[in-house]
């Protein structure tokens, strides 16, 4: 049986809110990170979650041991109390973060050295045709 999980935490990361979607789907974990900037209240997030979080670009998948978890009401509490008094993620999420980071900057720095490129490239046509144009036979 295939179980998925799905976790979001909101903190604050001095001077914005920012929420971090966990997902775990078959053993590996993706995360990815949002900023609210102000305080986000309750529906506002769940209002978001609705329309946006198919369009979310979550890192790639990091493996990760899912551990079931007891039934015990006052544990679940203990537990929930203990993740709210937490601030931050954990890190197997930081991991998967970085490592979306790492993409992105590969990503960035191609497409700026195509760019780059492409402008050096325009740069020696223009040189080069204004070389013709002052040798035009005189």
């Amino acid at each position: 049986m295939d179980e998925r999980i799905g976790k979001l935490t909101v903190y604050f990361d001095n001077p914005f809110w920012v929420g971090v979607f966990e997902r775990i789907e078959d053993d590996k974990l993706s995360v990815c990170k949002v900023t609210f900037g102000a305080e986000p209240k309750d529906y506002e997030v769940f209002q978001f979650i609705l329309k946006n979080y198919s369009q979310l670009k979550f890192s790639p998948s990091v493996d990760v041991k899912v551990r079931k978890e007891a039934k015990n009401p006052k544990r679940m509490q203990r537990e929930a109390r203990k993740q709210t008094a937490l601030s931050g993620i954990g890190t197997k999420s930081q991991q998967a973060l970085q490592q979306q980071r790492e993409e992105n900057k590969l990503i960035r720095k191609t497409i700026s050295k195509q760019m780059q490129e492409a402008e050096n490239q325009r740069r020696y046509d223009l040189k080069q045709q204004k070389r013709k144009e002052k040798h035009r036979g005189r």
